[in-house]
């Protein structure tokens, strides 16, 4: 399937590509999310058209993001989880609690955002978590992970 695409993608091309990607892909996700349309002469033309006003747009998102990586420049979060006397931890903390751990403290996050190489933390301590703002715009948080003494 042969698309245009929007905005820049991760790993697949930056603004005006005209890529070719399997019809799943397009169909169910580049398509209905705006990031990408079909290759047509119609749609071609049209772009190039309007190739000003989507960089414009695209630029705007990406500083949008810069900001929002320059507030999290040097943020941290202590997360408290039910822990051994070991320091290992009964369940473990995934995206979805660091990213509600950052809204709380008033840094608004999502979990699709934030990014665990390593999979879920599974003992108490202080680790980097990449966030993952844009396709070009990454930063680098601490999150430290404390036994809660009940």
């Amino acid at each position: 399937m042969d698309l245009i695409l929007l905005q820049k993608v991760t790993n697949l091309g930056n603004l005006g590509d005209k890529v070719t990607v399997k019809p799943g892909y397009g169909r169910n996700y580049l398509v209905p999310q705006g990031k990408a349309a079909p290759a047509t002469a119609t749609n071609l033309a049209e772009f190039e058209a309007k190739r000003a006003e989507y960089e414009a747009k695209a630029k705007g998102i990406h500083d949008e993001a810069q900001s929002r990586a320059d507030k999290f420049d040097g943020a941290s979060v202590t997360i408290s989880a039910h822990a051994s006397t070991e320091g290992k931890l009964y369940g473990s903390v995934g995206p979805r609690d660091i990213a509600e751990a950052f809204t709380a403290a008033g840094h608004p996050l999502n979990k699709s955002e934030v990014i665990l190489g390593e999979g879920s933390f599974r003992n108490i301590g202080e680790y980097e978590v990449v966030l993952h703002l844009h396709a070009d715009v990454e930063t680098t948080v601490k999150v430290i992970v404390e036994a809660d003494h009940r």
